[in-house]
């Protein structure tokens, strides 16, 4: 079946201008739409056609070639036309197709929501358990003040821009496929400017430094943001500013490690200490402790000392310290020192696994493998 004539199609003459096409297009599209005839295979199939038509219509070369030599002609240079869904079609000709379903480009030329920020900094321990005012320096666009974000200078008129005849896209043909780029005469807003603003050359916004001073609260994390509402990036087309946000991370401490609330840290005693039991001093972020140590410790014994960790962000409880103690094997002993060690060894007598209860309970684990 040989296929309709693509102008009558479109019910317009030859000579028709892509307005005309375009127009005409756009009222037979909106009655046919498969979306306003649901489950009608006639509307489908007559939207397919008018999607064909108006591809070969609305592009240049197609046109000329479809004058010349007709459907062949486009066939054999560009491929077979058509073959559009009423999906697909919105992604080519998103331009007409938004015009009729209220997804037009044009919202590009409204003021939006600029972008947010993100900034990272570092804090010792210390700093982050006691709390800190830190100050920023922040690189940012804002709004040019002398325009208002219009980019314009003050008195000057607005046009619809020529190019994209105020649409802020134009569209970019290459073979059979279209592409939306932003209007470079008018940066999408769809305006032309007759006199830019000086300040900020008819962009709007303008590269500024800010300073801010931020409240780091007691207890923050590493991972831990906080959102300080409009110090973002300045809204384009005069649009609000987005937010930044401040992501903390804690630097490594060279004695504590910090898990959720709670502190933790390793405490060197003699052995000595270890087995007779002693009273040491420790460190806290916030003074001194004593920790008593009872006899008979082990390496690896873990002493907790309440109330001496972080304050949390989110509570008024306050974590513990957790002290693991390690037992130091003493060196460069002199040989008065090597024969008192011997003498103690010896004192021990048969009974060694009495005083030595991990040496005990490993020989009896080797010796039930072996078994």
């Amino acid at each position: 079946m040989a296929k309709a004539d693509y102008y009558s199609t479109l019910g317009v003459n030859r000579d028709a201008s892509s307005d005309a096409i375009k127009k005409a297009y756009k009222k037979l599209a909106m009655k046919h739409h498969p979306d306003r005839n649901q489950g009608d295979k006639s509307a489908e199939a007559k939207f397919k056609e008018l999607s064909e038509a108006y591809e070969v219509l609305s592009d240049p070369d197609k046109r000329t070639t479809y004058d010349q030599f007709g459907h062949e002609g486009v066939n054999s240079r560009f491929g077979q036309a058509g073959g559009f869904s009423g999906g697909s079609f919105n992604d080519i000709f998103g331009d007409v197709f938004g015009d009729i379903f209220g997804n037009s480009s044009r919202s590009s030329n409204q003021p939006r929501r600029g972008s947010d920020l993100e900034y990272q900094i570092e804090l010792s321990l210390e700093d982050a358990i006691a709390g800190k005012e830190v100050k920023l320096k922040i690189p940012k666009s804002v709004n040019c003040n002398d325009c208002s974000g219009t980019g314009a200078d003050k008195g000057t008129a607005f046009s619809i821009c020529n190019q994209c005849n105020g649409s802020g896209h134009i569209r970019v043909s290459q073979g059979f496929f279209s592409m939306q780029q932003t209007c470079p005469a008018c940066r999408g807003r769809g305006k032309s400017i007759s006199k830019p603003c000086n300040t900020c050359s008819g962009n709007g916004r303008i590269k500024k430094t800010k300073n801010l001073s931020v409240n780091i609260p007691k207890g923050v994390d590493t991972g831990d943001q906080i959102r300080l509402s409009g110090e973002g990036e300045g809204g384009p087309n005069n649009g609000v500013s987005g937010d930044l946000y401040v992501s903390i991370k804690i630097t490594p401490h060279k004695f504590f490690q910090r898990d959720g609330d709670d502190l933790l840290c390793e405490i060197p005693i003699n052995f000595t200490s270890a087995a007779l039991g002693d009273k040491i001093i420790v460190p806290t972020l916030n003074g001194k402790v004593e920790l008593k140590i009872p006899s008979g410790t082990q390496t690896g014994r873990a002493f907790r000392v309440r109330n001496k960790g972080v304050q949390s962000i989110r509570s008024s409880s306050t974590g513990d310290l957790y002290c693991r103690v390690i037992v130091e094997t003493p060196i460069n002993l002199t040989n008065n020192q090597k024969e008192i060690l011997k003498k103690l060894d010896e004192s021990f007598g048969k009974n060694k696994s009495t005083h030595k209860p991990k040496e005990k309970s490993w020989v009896d684990n080797i010796k039930e493998f072996f078994e």
